[in-house]
């Protein structure tokens, strides 16, 4: 008999995985013959592999090599304490979960609480029985493997989310980056702020010159959030930013919306459909045409107060075959415009008096922002009147100032 080195009753799992481990019993015992007992104790045990350490000073490097499931030490060793070997093996990361079964040639209870003290999972008198012996390797190998099974599937699951997470970040930042350049020329100015309420939200809104009198601007809300909403979201920005549907006049708001109502039917888009507001400003006649569907009312403000432009139709993409009706307003120079989806009103008071309305937003858009850019305020109004800077929906807000 080799008493020095390993003793092995079956052929060891040496892939470092955890989760695909057998039963692994790591002897540590200056007796060989102690060794030899337990080797003998065990050989008939399918699934269980056996390894033997004769040299307390080697125990910490046979154990990185073999992977115990669990650790079988002697407490009188020459060279290496027995307890100070147990806080050997707590101390070492490798090992530090491993469960440690000490043996002891007596049932004293000085020596099993200090043991114990020290990091040690169970206490066996020697010589012990081959039963005993067989229930608590298999009772702890199989608590240390599931720990193990539980501690790589939170690794896997904490790579599988970071990656997801990265993908999603990706995603945000191709939706951002769809989103208008702020403008300002002689004719008007604008500015506008999104804070998405998760990683990828459902809003999506834009502007631009159609051709050098006509100026379109736009918003869409899609029912719910994450990557369904944006995709859907995207979808139709692409199409209005490309002028992608037959037949559609883009200078005529009335014409977006059916085409849109045309080309996404909820029923082709697992379900879900949008609400969007749509309006062109001519910057030679001063008139702003628009029309919305199912979507709150844009702001205009001037000399006279406050205008709010709203059509009334169904949500884009509810009811096939739906007709949208178009509106219009004359616009003063120095007027202020403003469009939003229904997240940046639709916000619950901390002091439990209800909802924000529209016309509590509209009030506060009126007021001076002083030096302030009025969206950011505005946000900021939002966050105040719920005592809380992340909202439960998407905040888009445009503005428009015309000169």
């Amino acid at each position: 008999m080799e008493a020095k080195g390993i003793l092995s009753v079956a052929n060891s799992d040496d892939s470092g995985s955890p989760r695909r481990m057998r039963a692994k019993v790591l002897m540590v015992d200056d007796q060989p013959i102690i060794g030899e007992a337990i080797r003998h104790m065990l050989a008939g045990e399918d699934g269980v592999d056996f390894f033997f350490c004769e040299k307390p000073t080697e125990a910490l490097a046979m154990a990185a090599k073999v992977k115990p499931t669990v650790i079988l030490q002697d407490l009188v060793m020459p060279d290496v304490d027995g307890l100070t070997l147990v806080k050997f093996f707590r101390a070492n990361p490798a090992t530090r979960d491993v469960p440690l079964i000490v043996l002891s040639s007596k049932e004293d209870p000085d020596i099993k609480y200090k043991a114990f003290e020290f990091g040690a999972n169970d206490y066996m008198v020697k010589f012990p029985d081959k039963l005993e012996v067989i229930a608590r390797v298999r009772y702890h190998s199989r608590a240390y493997i599931n720990l193990c099974e539980r501690n790589d599937a939170m690794v896997r699951l904490q790579k599988s989310q970071a990656a997801l997470k990265n993908e999603l970040d990706e995603a945000a930042r191709y939706v951002i980056g769809l989103l208008p350049e702020r403008m300002d020329t002689p004719v008007l100015s604008t500015d506008w702020i999104f804070r998405s309420s998760t990683e990828l939200g459902g809003d999506c809104f834009g502007y631009e010159w159609l051709d050098e009198e006509s100026f379109a601007v736009y918003l869409l809300d899609v029912c719910g959030h994450g990557v369904g909403a944006a995709l859907l979201s995207v979808s139709v920005m692409n199409v209005l930013r490309s002028k992608g549907l037959a037949g559609v006049d883009f200078k005529n708001p009335a014409e977006v919306l059916c085409g849109l109502n045309s080309a996404f039917d909820m029923d082709k888009q697992n379900g879900m459909y949008f609400t969007f507001w749509y309006g062109v400003f001519n910057s030679k006649t001063r008139v702003l045409e628009y029309a919305s569907g199912g979507h709150p009312p844009a702001i205009l403000i001037d000399s006279s107060g406050i205008k709010k432009l709203k059509t009334d139709g169904m949500v884009v993409g509810g009811f096939p075959g739906t007709e949208y009706k178009k509106a219009s307003a004359t616009v003063e120079s120095g007027a202020k415009f403003f469009v939003f989806s229904d997240g940046v009103y639709e916000v619950e008071y901390a002091d439990g008096s209800g909802m924000m309305s529209v016309d509590d937003f509209a009030e506060e858009l009126k007021s001076d922002s002083g030096c302030q850019r009025k969206v950011e305020q505005m946000m900021r109004f939002s966050q105040s009147a719920q005592n809380r800077e992340l909202f439960d929906d998407d905040f888009s807000l445009c503005e428009i100032i015309f000169r």
